[in-house]
């Protein structure tokens, strides 16, 4: 048996405890814990003092933490939601962000701050749900109109962005006519998955089972859980797909099969959660810390002018076309919405990891789009929060929420 050190991966659990502890002690940091764990692996990392390093262990449970930070992303993704007015606006939106994120990237290039366009524009594109929707939970704004539709555009955003990327930017070399056809079979083998799925589910013996044994030391369903999550991956590899698509839509068709969750299995989602964001993910982040490539950031005036740069670019393709929103929801709750659109973080992260892999991406672009998604995180969510507490203080709430319901007849839920 090889000799393998968990002296790093104690060092990384460790921040993953006390990152939330401190978020949670200075209240008045504002900041999400995340931001904290990225910053505190750079700084115990080989860029700042040298402590700690990414070794076997560390390497593979970041590995994983990225596939099951996507895995609940997927999750997330309410296809009732993505549907008549939501579904609507949402795409329209989203259809301008794509053309926003086409001209910003070919800026980039021309003025010799990218080598493809095509792949800054395609990591500009993604919000991150997994970071919106906590926000919004907890400003309860999640089941309004306007947090229907905030969560509605970021999950068509993120599923957008990791199809155009697994398309066009694969490990894998091979043509993109190839990519579609691969993703149209991948598309039709999670199809009948699920038909298959469902069609068992509703036996009565197997529903039985699979109740009496949910909560026992068998964990039944996160078993499978994890078994479909791996299955998914593994089949993506060998089609020479990203990964990273795979575990999205592991958690997509999880959320498909899985329509009686609040009836007969309360807690797991709860299960699943503490898998991921009680382990592996804030291992995942505290590992981007460790290789955030500080140096090539500031090695240069040019580099450094790149983050303020991606910034403004992540405020162009994501935040502006919230706009759009305005005659629905308002114009103040639309630039909040913008502000929640433009936070990204997660899918930068593995993107640009992907784009200095494949040589289409110098570590200084890398390290300024990682940096622009951290002060994203750090900043939009709290101003997009700000907004919305004022207009509840100054009571202009109810009138907003009345006149989407109005415009959409009904409610924006139909």
């Amino acid at each position: 048996m090889p000799t393998i050190s968990f002296a790093n991966l104690l060092a990384v659990t460790a921040i993953a405890v006390v990152a939330p502890l401190v978020v949670a002690l200075l209240p008045r940091l504002r900041l999400p814990a995340v931001v904290l764990e990225i910053v505190a692996g750079i700084v115990v990392g080989p860029a700042v003092l040298g402590w700690v390093h990414v070794d076997v262990p560390v390497q593979i449970l970041s590995i994983l933490g990225l596939a099951f930070l996507l895995f609940l992303a997927g999750i997330e993704i309410d296809l009732q939601r993505l549907r008549g007015p939501i579904l609507r606006l949402a795409g329209v939106a989203f259809a301008f962000s794509v053309a926003a994120a086409v001209l910003v990237g070919y800026l980039a290039f021309a003025a010799g701050l990218a080598k493809s366009p095509l792949l800054i524009g395609i990591i500009l594109l993604a919000t991150s749900l997994g970071l919106v929707v906590p926000v919004l939970k907890d400003a309860r704004e999640a089941s309004t109109p306007f947090g229907q539709l905030v969560i509605g555009a970021a999950s068509l955003a993120d599923f957008g962005a990791v199809i155009l990327l697994s398309l066009f930017f694969s490990r894998e070399a091979s043509s993109p006519i190839t990519k579609l056809i691969l993703l149209g079979g991948f598309a039709l083998v999670i199809g009948l998955l699920v038909l298959g799925i469902q069609r068992v589910e509703r036996g009565m013996r197997l529903s039985g089972l699979l109740v009496r044994l949910q909560d026992t030391t068998a964990e039944i369903r996160v078993r499978a859980s994890l078994l479909l999550l791996v299955a998914f991956v593994a089949l993506a590899e060998r089609l020479g797909l990203e990964t990273i698509l795979a575990a999205f839509l592991a958690g997509a068709t999880l959320r498909l099969i899985d329509r009686d969750q609040g009836r007969t299995h309360p807690n797991f989602a709860l299960k699943l959660e503490a898998i991921g964001y009680g382990f592996l993910i804030p291992v995942f982040f505290v590992t981007s810390g460790l290789q955030f490539d500080l140096r090539a950031l500031f090695g240069s005036p040019s580099a450094l002018l790149r983050l303020p740069v991606f910034l403004a670019g992540l405020l162009i393709v994501r935040g502006a076309p919230a706009l759009i929103y305005r005659g629905t929801i308002g114009l103040r709750r639309s630039i909040a919405a913008g502000l929640l659109q433009a936070t990204s973080l997660p899918f930068i992260v593995a993107a640009t990891a992907i784009g200095v892999g494949l040589g289409l991406m110098r570590p200084a672009t890398a390290a300024a789009l990682v940096g622009a998604g951290l002060l994203s995180v750090v900043g939009f969510p709290p101003l997009a929060l700000a907004l919305l507490r004022q207009m509840q203080s100054s009571g202009s709430t109810a009138p907003v929420l009345q006149s989407a319901q109005t415009v959409s007849g009904g409610g924006i839920d139909g």
